[in-house]
């Protein structure tokens, strides 16, 4: 199910000091494998230190263009990033699997009033959604605010600048930088009275279709939360973590026992015996079966599974609704078995 395919790096281009946007062509054979919505995500696989490391990017090209490309922010002490900063080359060739992921924007033939809220590297699935909104309808307008250290260190600058030009009076911007005082900007970082600014003062005339959140699980929470106190519905925030604290297992402490798992994957059964404290993706892939997964941080949502026997229970959850819970869909990188036995489907979702 980890269907990975190999793509020749098209271009490399330095966005700032410390981020990149690394393009890649696609061959006409896989022009409908790696079609995708804006706001999707793609996986790249390398092999890294005598092993192999997956790491999973937001998309910020449109659906019509004839390539993909991704933006990568270098993190400290990071592994992937560093390497994507420093030594990719128009040539390469990277596995990379289809694009996928939940946080997207439907077109749609009537016109939409879209405000996203983006930090740092969290711009990337923006910038696609934000031109596709434009480019969907001639009346639609996109309201951004995005927050960064200074403008040298701001991802896509340049480009939404320039989509700033080409749609006047249909996309705004509200840079927000902590690091440097600018002309038209605030100082300090996206809180409750920046989104109270934007919704209530600079746009209180205009009626949001939806919302985009982007970037690390602090802004994402104080933006949710002043936006529902305003009183808009949850079904119209959207939002992806790019980086998640660190949540505390709590539950394998109280578990012991072995379970004995059914694991389905691409129409292929498997079976295991697994400790309960173990996460299920841990146990899955240690049996070498071929489970979709990416970044197992439980950010993503690669490894969404199906369980249709027994039950299991996530240290965190960012992603799957209440609803989908319920139908039994968990993210197996953060999820332990609490019965004897446990079936999984990966295709049944």
């Amino acid at each position: 199910m980890s269907d990975f395919h190999s793509l020749t790096v098209s271009s490399v281009e330095r966005l700032t000091p410390n981020a990149v946007a690394i393009s890649f062509s696609i061959p006409k054979e896989l022009k409908d494998t790696f079609s995708f919505l804006s706001g999707q995500y793609i996986t790249i696989k390398h092999p890294m230190n005598g092993g192999e490391i997956r790491r999973a990017y937001s998309i910020c090209s449109l659906p019509t263009a004839p390539g993909i490309s991704v933006g990568v922010k270098k993190v400290e002490d990071g592994t992937f990033s560093v390497y994507a900063n420093t030594a990719i080359k128009a040539g390469d060739v990277m596995e990379v699997m289809p694009p996928e992921g939940r946080f997207v924007f439907h077109p749609s033939n009537r016109e939409q009033h879209i405000a996203a809220f983006a930090a740092g590297s969290g711009i990337t699935p923006i910038l696609s959604i934000a031109q596709n909104v434009l480019e969907s309808h001639l009346n639609s307008t996109f309201v951004l605010v995005y927050g960064n250290q200074s403008p040298e260190e701001t991802m896509f600058y340049r480009n939404l600048r320039a989509l700033s030009k080409k749609y006047t009076n249909r996309f705004f911007i509200q840079f927000v930088y902590s690091k440097a005082q600018e002309e038209g900007s605030l100082f300090g970082r996206i809180d409750t009275s920046t989104v109270n600014f934007i919704i209530k003062n600079k746009f209180k005339e205009v009626s949001f279709d939806h919302f985009y959140l982007c970037g690390p699980e602090p802004m994402i929470h104080v933006v949710s939360d002043t936006l529902k106190v305003a009183g808009v519905p949850d079904a119209d925030i959207l939002y992806e973590l790019f980086t998640s604290t660190e949540a505390v297992d709590t539950i394998a402490e109280n578990l012991d026992g072995t379970t004995k798992v059914e694991v389905v994957v691409d129409d292929e059964t498997y079976s295991l015996s697994m400790d309960k404290k173990t996460l299920v993706l841990d146990a899955v892939l240690k049996e070498n079966i071929d489970a979709p997964y990416s970044c197992q941080g439980g950010v993503c949502s690669s490894c969404i599974a199906r369980i249709t026997e027994g039950k299991a229970e996530m240290v965190k959850n960012q992603i799957l609704t209440d609803g989908e819970i319920a139908e039994g869909l968990i993210l197996t990188c953060q999820a332990h078995p609490l019965t004897p036995t446990l079936k999984v489907d990966y295709d049944d979702v």
